[in-house]
């Protein structure tokens, strides 16, 4: 990648809000492509512009439903037929990153199979956000950046006001744990924990509390909210020991099946997501705040662009 060749940021169709800011941020327009879907549910792409020699970014969450990868896939490939220079994908929220783990006999390990298409089909980095088990980086062969949203949830989150001398950042499970401490750490507030046991998936049981938080304000940090069992479970157990007030604040807002309902119904304040994935407009309850990461994402396209550093982006 030279810093000769001409920047392009195309979309899929996935997350077009987050590609357009991600564009205005770097001054860029979105180049012009086209995506079909025929009658029979089969795909068709093209490229409107010249791509020839060019740096191409290609920005796709790969939420559901699962044709938003093979969607990807054929742009990578496209864009690679049509001679770009090097092929960038940019994943906001990386689906099947939970699927990270041979966990029991005759299963995939779906997030590697994800990782192959890709570096089958010719793209030559990928950059994600906040990706659930960072591990999963050590799957590709070409580079692979995880980038953090911390410092607009932190911002976020300072914009709430709240006292750090009364409030808790409270992680729902062990997987949360370091990036909870890492967020009592920075903001200066206190740090408990809730012990999970998880008896099958999508269900999870609320067990021990480790930690204080009789009349305190409580954040409850995690990298997804997908069907808000744990986070509800978790909210209701903090208010259960006393706690002020609860506020969720999570990356990805998966909000599968029952999550808007659940999070409706329960007790929490306030959350705190980012457009990672498209939100529709029926799943935006009052409670919900949605704060970009476009500016993050324009940073690392704009310094992989200009062949300088990014680790400044995903150091925690």
């Amino acid at each position: 990648m030279t810093m000769n060749n001409k920047l392009k940021i195309f979309s899929g169709r996935s997350n077009p809000g987050l590609a357009l800011g991600i564009a205005k941020s770097l001054h860029q327009d979105l180049g012009s492509i086209s995506i079909r879907t025929f009658s029979d549910g089969e795909l068709w792409v093209k490229y409107e512009e010249n791509v020839r020699g060019c740096d191409v970014f290609i920005i796709q969450s790969t939420n559901g439903p699962s044709e938003n990868i093979i969607e990807l896939a054929l742009m990578v490939d496209a864009a690679v037929r049509a001679s770009a220079d090097t092929v960038t994908v940019l994943i906001p929220y990386f689906g099947y990153g939970r699927q990270d783990r041979k966990d029991q006999p005759r299963v995939p390990i779906s997030s590697r199979v994800m990782i192959d298409i890709l570096t089958a089909m010719g793209a030559d980095r990928i950059i994600t956000l906040d990706l659930h088990s960072t591990q999963i980086q050590g799957f590709a062969k070409i580079p692979f950046d995880n980038l953090y949203s911390r410092s607009v949830l932190f911002e976020a989150i300072q914009d709430e006001n709240f006292s750090s001398d009364n409030t808790v950042v409270l992680a729902p499970d062990v997987g949360s744990v370091k990036m909870s401490q890492g967020y009592a750490k920075n903001l200066g507030m206190h740090f408990a924990l809730i012990d999970k046991r998880r008896f099958a998936p999508n269900q999870a049981e609320v067990n021990h509390l480790i930690g204080d938080l009789d009349g305190m304000d409580v954040l409850i940090i995690d990298d997804m909210i997908d069907t808000a069992g744990t986070t509800v479970n978790a909210a209701q157990a903090a208010m259960d020991e006393g706690a002020r007030s609860v506020t969720v604040v999570a990356t990805h807002g998966v909000l599968s099946g029952p999550a808007i309902e659940r999070l409706n119904e329960s007790t929490i304040k306030k959350i705190i997501v980012t457009d990672t994935i498209s939100i529709p407009k029926e799943k935006q309850i009052d409670k919900m705040k949605i704060v970009t990461v476009a500016n993050i994402f324009g940073e690392a396209v704009n310094r992989v662009h200009n062949g300088e550093s990014v680790s400044a982006l995903f150091e925690f």
